[in-house]
């Protein structure tokens, strides 16, 4: 009794608070609450920053009246927002699909002893909901703090442009950061309605890859992933006409990308093999190779988090720097100024700064589910570990592990980055009339390499700070406490 105890829960609500949230405490939710702060925060400094600038415009006397700059902002700050929080919604949904798949025997043992799926199931979902709720007021009250600074620094320097810092619609972004992690952690909870009170008696964690198939997601995957590429194809067209092309090329994005990650668990194994061939043949390079290819879930929640922000920082820096040599080009034949192109310039930094967030709300996953992956693989490092592999080895083995799931995320972020970059600046500026490109309406991407190395040299830091706190757990317990461990 004392063992059933010790994992089902109090669900009198007699006990005391500390003990009712020790949830809390678990492996993965502190990083969910640092994403929910980190997306709550951002919104709010967005909307704070285009509010600002929206009324730095209207006390402008002579672009005061163009309601288009305003729309503009508005838009930009809207697409900045939805990346973000979409961003969060699938490094969430990732972090509680694993909390999940380690509890498998706890869940197990409350279905034995009569609690039904869907309760189970809620518990997880009201989980995120608290979650959500704590990082939405901590990201609300960084976020109007650095707000208030930053409008009285920039105030400072542009003149006195009147502006309330406390906004009523600041408060959207926090109530949209609740909901979507309670939603994210309901579609992460998905596989505790799967288990049976008869895994109680095992300790299976994730599934493995032959006991994973998922033709119905697939298939949407594919769905997906060709409604997108007919929408960008569209959206690439009718900028050659129009810059409102960006519409259908934005909806094409986010349908298309949303399909690679349904479908990542079958898209990434075969890119992790690829690239697990040039890590060599020793004992050590080869489990870690393996070990992305036998829980193709885990690996896949791991990478497809890197590749979103590889993939969203390569795209803007694409799209910018396209647009920058379109207008320089367009510039030239016209007879225009150079200098006022540098505006694009400071553009295209901000832009890259703000989108920059989402990259860091990736990493924040990809540390959290491999910290989390090597908890919940204790019996099997205690049983590596008992054959003759040493620390050094353990450590190598997660060092490359990490290094695989990045360099393969890294390398198809780029190509997807510059593909989404280019179909964006094409939906834009292909009615702009050039001679760069293929004609004079079609124009090729111009790969900025400096902020391609510059992420390449983020993916290897990340790479080395993701590795930190796993080695130090897989090394740190003895290999009969491992594998005595539940």
């Amino acid at each position: 009794m004392s063992a059933l105890a010790a994992v089902v829960p109090d669900t009198s609500g007699t006990a005391p608070w500390h003990t009712r949230f020790a949830y809390l405490r678990d492996r993965g939710m502190g990083a969910s609450i640092l994403v929910a702060a980190l997306s709550s925060a951002f919104g709010v400094l967005l909307l704070s920053a285009t509010g600002f600038i929206g009324a730095m415009i209207a006390a402008d006397p002579y672009i005061g009246d163009s309601g288009l700059a305003l729309a503009v902002i508005a838009i930009l700050g809207v697409i900045l927002l939805a990346l973000a929080l979409y961003v969060a919604a699938i490094v969430t949904a990732n972090t509680f699909s694993t909390i999940v798949a380690g509890r498998t025997r706890r869940i197990a043992l409350m279905r034995l002893i009569g609690a039904t799926a869907r309760s189970q199931r809620g518990e997880v979902a009201t989980q995120g909901l608290v979650v959500g709720a704590i990082g939405a007021l901590v990201g609300l009250a960084a976020g109007m703090a650095i707000g208030a600074l930053g409008i009285l620094a920039a105030q400072r320097l542009v003149g006195d442009v009147a502006y309330d810092v406390a906004q009523p619609q600041l408060l959207i972004p926090a109530v949209v950061v609740v909901l979507t992690t309670w939603a994210a952690a309901w579609v992460g909870s998905r596989r505790v309605l799967t288990v049976t009170p008869l895994q109680a008696l095992g300790g299976s964690v994730e599934r493995a890859h032959d006991e994973f198939s998922r033709p119905a997601r697939n298939v949407t995957s594919m769905i997906l992933i060709g409604i997108g590429a007919a929408l960008l194809g569209v959206g690439a067209m009718t900028g050659m006409l129009s810059p409102l092309g960006i519409v259908p090329a934005f909806l094409g994005g986010l349908v298309s990308f949303t399909g690679l990650v349904i479908g990542s668990t079958a898209i990434m194994p075969p890119l992790l093999r690829l690239v697990g061939r040039l890590f060599g043949r020793t004992a050590v390079s080869r489990l870690a190779a393996e070990n992305a290819l036998r829980y193709p879930e885990r690996s896949s929640r791991m990478a497809i988090g890197v590749v979103i922000g590889v993939t969203l920082v390569t795209m803007f820096a694409v799209a910018a720097e396209t647009a920058q040599t379109v207008m320089i080009r367009s510039a030239e034949t016209a007879g225009y100024p150079q200098e006022r192109l540098e505006v694009l310039d400071q553009f295209a930094i901000v832009m890259t700064v703000l989108v920059g967030v989402s990259a860091v709300i990736a990493a924040v996953g990809l540390v959290n589910l491999l910290t989390i992956g090597v908890v919940q693989r204790r019996r099997e490092l205690g049983l590596l570990r008992s054959l003759g592999l040493s620390n050094r080895q353990i450590r190598n083995m997660v060092l490359l592990e990490a290094v695989h799931i990045t360099l393969t995320a890294l390398t198809f972020g780029l190509i997807l980055g510059v593909a989404y970059g280019w179909a964006g600046a094409q939906s834009v500026l292909g009615s702009v009339p050039t001679q760069l490109g293929i004609s004079s309406f079609i124009v090729l991407p111009a790969v900025p390499w400096l902020t391609v190395g510059g992420v390449v040299l983020a993916a290897a830091a990340l790479t080395l700070v993701a590795a930190v706190t796993p080695t130090r757990l897989a090394t740190r317990v003895a290999p009969v406490e491992a594998l005595a461990a539940d």
